[in-house]
């Protein structure tokens, strides 16, 4: 057998992706993602991750590393600006943890509090994020996504038309004292930091740049006005904006398992934390990859 047939026989992989009974979502069964993948395999997923804006990986089983090859197959990898939470051995993962350790926070405890898509506030938005369970708590935890895409295809039409051409300030800051307030451990921001999250603008409704559907991008975390609008017409339009885009017809819920690897579209839904008790440790390794402008 040639070395390169022999390559293709043992990176061969069958595996299953069932769509959930859900407005979005499927699991893929019988993959092991430490292992490296054929491009067509590669396709097949890339194609169910479009298809289905989040995917589930079960039983991954993978070191740090493995996780970030794997997103570099989408794309570039972006660092979160508070960087005191990377994971040392591989900086392009940030923890999501409530843990502390010799009184210090080990990672982003209060990551998802509010709806929001990753990065949102970024000139470049996140085009995903994958999320690697390593230890869940017993209670909670959960994971709840919307489809912006199905969010705007049942907008009203006085809000389609309220919204034609628009666009809005994102921003990193918006919530961020409050979060402080709430959350004490949470970091204040130096001013480099604060330099790397200047309020950027998007369009409150985006073109997918693979599929060309349209989606409501715009969230309760990030989105501090409408552009152009009078201060009370932007909060009003944004409340009725946010308050349709997470209806539970929208919505698919994560009930975690262990070693779920989640990969969800940045540019198709927004998703929130549940949360979990205060005494339930909880941690997960988070990359985020790097999207394109929002048009």
């Amino acid at each position: 057998m040639s070395a390169v047939l022999e390559q293709l026989v043992q990176t061969r992989q069958h595996f299953a992706i069932k769509p959930f009974d859900a407005p979005l979502g499927a699991e893929v069964l019988g993959l092991d993602l430490s292992q490296p993948l054929l491009d067509e395999d590669f396709a097949r997923l890339h194609r169910a991750h479009l298809d289905y804006h989040v995917l589930v990986f079960r039983d991954q089983n993978i070191t740090p590393g493995q996780q970030v090859a794997f997103s570099r197959r989408f794309g570039p990898l972006q660092i979160h600006v508070l960087r005191q939470f990377q994971l040392a051995s591989d900086p392009e993962v940030l923890v999501i943890s409530n843990i502390r350790e010799n009184g210090q926070p080990i990672g982003l405890g209060d990551a998802g509090h509010f709806w929001h898509s990753d990065l949102s506030y970024k000139a470049t938005p996140s085009l995903g994020s994958m999320l690697h369970a390593q230890e869940l708590p017993a209670e909670g935890g959960d994971t709840l996504f919307a489809n912006q895409h199905t969010a705007w295809e049942q907008l009203p039409a006085e809000l389609r038309r309220a919204v034609a051409g628009l666009k809005a300030e994102h921003s990193y800051l918006a919530r961020y004292e409050d979060l402080r307030k709430r959350y004490p451990w949470r970091p204040a921001l130096t001013q480099a930091q604060i330099g790397e999250v200047k309020p950027v603008v998007h369009p409150v409704v985006r073109t997918h740049p693979e599929t060309g559907r349209k989606a409501l991008f715009v969230s309760e975390h990030f989105t501090t006005r409408i552009v152009g609008l009078p201060a009370d017409e932007s909060r009003a339009l944004l409340d009725a904006l946010f308050a349709h885009s997470t209806r539970p017809e929208h919505i698919y819920r994560h009930r975690w398992q262990p070693q779920d690897m989640v990969f969800w579209d940045n540019r198709s839904l927004m998703h929130l934390a549940a949360g979990c008790p205060e005494d339930q440790r909880r941690k997960l390794y988070r990359t985020t990859i790097e999207g394109d402008v929002p048009f």
